[in-house]
């Protein structure tokens, strides 16, 4: 990633310890709700009296609801990252995501106009250039 030259040397090391910072904090956020949610389930389960099998049709059925709209845009725009350009074999497709251009991830349009296709590294830097931005737009 390259930056502008507009930036202090002094001050890039900090922005970069705070995006540090802030991925790892959203990391941990994201484990906590993730681990009080599925508690919160257990709960639930417990009290509801539903048998095993209930249970596990009911999250088979929940799963199978949501769009599969990840296989729709590889079909669509091909196992290439559209930001690097990266392409990608059958063997190594995990690495590429789908992206939301509007951010809406329940907007899933069937000829695919909403989405394209990143490698997980420029998905990330996708999202984390909102931080960077309010990182900076705050130092004001």
């Amino acid at each position: 990633m390259v930056l502008p030259c507009l930036i202090p040397y002094g001050e890039l090391s900090k922005i970069i310890a705070f995006v540090d910072f802030q991925e790892k904090a959203e990391s941990v956020h994201m484990r906590y709700n993730r681990f009080r949610s599925s508690t919160s389930k257990k709960q639930q389960t417990r009290d509801s009296g539903k048998s095993a099998a209930d249970i596990v049709r009911e999250l088979k059925q929940a799963g199978s609801s949501l769009s599969p709209y990840r296989e729709q845009s590889l079909k669509i725009h091909g196992l290439i990252c559209a930001k690097c350009g990266r392409e990608f074999e059958n063997s190594d497709r995990h690495f590429l995501t789908v992206h939301h251009k509007d951010g809406n991830h329940r907007n899933n349009p069937p000829d695919g106009s909403n989405w394209e296709n990143l490698c997980v590294y420029c998905h990330e830097d996708e999202h984390s250039r909102g931080i960077l931005a309010d990182y900076l737009n705050t130092k004001k």
